[in-house]
């Protein structure tokens, strides 16, 4: 990754850590579905496989945070 040449302003700073609230959970998510090997056997129509991983997701947010 190229080292960035200049600071980033109080906004960006906060529009990338307002960015990042959002994604970890998602981030987290996947990586929990890919540990547990979820996804290697999906086999699909693109369609059904969003609402799939939206509830895989769910419930893995659900089962993490207990």
């Amino acid at each position: 990754m190229p080292a960035r040449t200049h600071k980033l302003i109080a906004g960006q700073r906060e529009a990338n850590r307002i960015l990042a609230v959002g994604w970890a959970p998602v981030e987290h998510g996947f990586a929990h579905l890919k540990n547990w090997r979820i996804l290697t056997k999906l086999r699909t129509d693109p369609t059904r496989a969003t609402q799939l991983l939206r509830a895989l997701l769910v419930l893995t947010n659900l089962a993490v945070n207990r």
